[in-house]
């Protein structure tokens, strides 16, 4: 047996490294995701720039002027409230409403302010209730003359009782 170079067994190719398939894949699933990422967050924004978020108009505040003076209800002395009134609304036919009906919303808050006792206005809770049925007995006056009645709150902006 001659050992030529043509009956001799050739050896075995190096089997390729995977590792460039891997490496490429890697890149293109993360430049995927990547751009998948940009254009998510590019249509969000659009999206949130085309719906602009509602917004509340603004409130509009009628005082009633002069400030309201009563007597309080003590038995046990002459004690004497002294109430500066505002009233607030984000509606424009309230405030016409309420311009109009001034006089009757006077009435109906000094008879509320009368039934009130020095030691009942002592805390803060108290002076919060008040507020609570001044601004329902807003309501009622509205009400009864069938005119809008979107008042939202009753301010005292100052409150001295004496």
């Amino acid at each position: 047996m001659s050992d030529s170079p043509a009956t001799a067994p050739k050896p075995k190719p190096k089997p390729k490294s995977k590792l460039p398939w891997i490496l490429a894949s890697v890149l293109l699933i993360g430049a995927a995701a990547g751009g998948g990422w940009w254009w998510w967050q590019a249509h969000a924004a659009e999206t949130s720039a085309e719906t602009p978020a509602p917004s509340r108009p603004p409130a509009q505040y009628y005082a009633l002027d002069p400030a309201f003076v009563v007597n309080l209800a003590d038995t046990n002395a002459v004690r004497y409230l002294q109430a500066d009134v505002q009233i607030m609304t984000r509606d424009a036919a309230t405030a016409t409403a309420l311009e109009l009906h001034t006089p009757a919303i006077r009435n109906r808050l000094l008879l509320l302010f009368g039934q009130q006792s020095s030691a009942q206005l002592a805390q803060r809770s108290a002076k919060e209730r008040l507020q609570e049925k001044a601004l329902a007995e807003v309501i009622a006056v509205l009400r009864s003359e069938s005119a809008p009645d979107k008042v939202e709150a009753v301010l005292f902006t100052s409150l001295v009782t004496q």
